[in-house]
Order: structure tokens, then sequence, then C-alpha cells
């Protein structure tokens, strides 16, 4: 079959195929096989695409591998991403602990962003928790003084080596949830 330009556009120039969203009717979709795929018929007989509606659920879908872990799970989540950012290293020939929080706030400014925007995501997920307002209040208060203080040069490396903000917020949060009546 040879198409002709007549085919292809009307005679305003526009495309004469319709525009994508229309609820026309459309060509065969065919798979990577060579196998047609079926549209949907709705109620006023017009075939729509089988992806309407379409969306991810992150809460419960597979899509997100932390949907749907227990309280305990999560905690243990966080504790080990607070071990990784403060403590997971050991500086050679001395006893000091530091994590991937001081070294990536070597970079000016933007480390610092990058580590407290990461420390402001445990809150979030203490917040998931149940933890109440007081509790992520001084979480919030943590942050806020290890992101400060880090900002400056060089004292804040050092600041952000020794205090610990996210060993901290998980304590809190540890602590507030081993008061709580177990259910």
């Amino acid at each position: 079959m040879i198409m002709t330009e007549d085919d292809i556009f009307t005679p305003n120039g526009a495309r004469s195929r319709p525009p994508f969203g229309s609820t026309q009717a459309r060509g065969k979709v065919i798979d990577q096989e060579g196998r047609e795929i079926p549209g949907r018929e709705f109620a006023d007989g017009a075939p729509h695409s089988r992806f309407d509606g379409f969306h991810f659920d992150f809460r419960t879908s597979t899509a997100n591998p932390f949907g749907n872990l227990t309280h305990e799970q999560r905690l243990v989540r966080l504790e080990a991403i607070a071990r990784l950012l403060d403590v997971a290293f050991i500086l050679p020939g001395t006893n000091i602990r530091y994590g991937i929080d001081g070294i990536i706030g070597l970079i000016p400014v933007i480390g610092d962003l990058i580590t407290t925007a990461i420390s402001l995501w445990l809150v979030r997920e203490a917040r998931a928790l149940g933890a109440p307002w007081h509790i992520t209040a001084r979480m919030l208060a943590n942050v806020a003084v290890d992101g400060v203080v880090g900002m400056v040069p060089v004292a804040g490396d050092a600041f952000d080596v020794m205090f610990r903000a996210n060993i901290r917020n998980v304590r809190l949060l540890r602590r507030w949830l081993d008061k709580q009546p177990r259910l």
C-alpha cells in the first residue's frame, strides 16, 4: 500500500489521526510478539486503554520494598541508617567513631544539606511510626543543631563527628516506643 500526502495530512495541514487522549477509535495495539492487545470497552462503547487509571500505591505495592514492614523492622532499619550516618567507621589509631555524615559534611554547604535531608527523613519515619509531637520536636532540634553548626567550615565537621544527632534521635524514638503498651 502506497501512502499519499492526503493520507497523512488534512487540507488545512493538521494531522488526520485523532490527538492523544481522544475518545475516537484508534488502531490495533500490538505487543512485541505481534499479538493484538485488546482494549477495554466501557458503558459508552468507546474503547479505552487498559492503562486508564493506572497508578502505584507505594504503601502496599511491591514497588516499595519497605511498604509492608512491621514497626520493629522499621525501627531496626532506622537504627542501621543512623549507625551508618554517625558511627560506621573508626579513625585508625584512635577510638573516634565517625560515619558518612562526617564524610559527606566535608563538602561545603551541599554535603551538610544532603545529610540534613537524610536526617529529616529519619524524623519523618519516626512520625510515621507514631512518635508524638514532643519527640519529633526534640528530634528536629537535634537535626537543626547538627545542620546549622555543621555548616561552619572546620569546627562544624568536628562537631558532626562528635554530636551524632541521628543516633540521639533513634535513641529518643526507641525510649518512647519502649514505654508504649504492646498490642
